[in-house]
């Protein structure tokens, strides 16, 4: 009989920024031929963000970066912010949530989002927020498990 496997989130530290940019970097990679993925990259990928980028996620109360842990080895990484609305409400957006491809399916994905959640609701936040590729729809289905709906649609064309 095997044991248990045990799924665990923690607040990133200095140690753990170079799994965070391989990771970043493996996310982004992983998504150049989807449609709209070399975009999303250029939008949101920072793959070029100044050696502080992940550290100021460490430092920042409004910013959070999380490590998602199989038997305490990191597999995946999730980061978000607390937006100010104009309204002075806020709302919690994910700008990276990724497990490694190997440790998918066994509740890491998972426990990022219920930290997110239990941080968001803790922070006052009024909602999650965050995105997906169209014609993604493992992405779409996971958070829509959570109860994330699509809100808006970004249209784009080429010049």
């Amino acid at each position: 009989m095997n044991p248990a496997i045990d799924v665990s989130v923690r607040n990133a530290t200095v140690p753990d920024l170079p799994f965070v940019l391989a990771a970043h970097e493996n996310a982004h990679q992983a998504i150049q031929d989807a449609r709209g993925g070399e975009l999303d990259t250029l939008l949101h990928g920072n793959l070029d963000a100044p050696e502080g980028h992940w550290e100021a996620y460490l430092e920042h109360d409004r910013r959070f970066l999380l490590i998602g842990e199989l038997d305490q080895v990191a597999v995946g990484y999730a980061a978000f912010e607390i937006v100010e609305l104009s309204n002075g409400t806020s709302l919690a957006t994910i700008t990276d949530l990724w497990v490694h491809e190997r440790a998918r399916g066994v509740g890491v994905g998972y426990a990022l989002m219920a930290q997110i959640e239990h941080t968001a609701i803790a922070r006052g936040a009024r909602g999650l927020d965050s995105r997906a590729l169209p014609g993604d729809r493992a992405t779409k289905n996971f958070y829509e498990s959570f109860g994330l709906v699509a809100r808006a649609i970004h249209v784009h064309r080429a010049l």
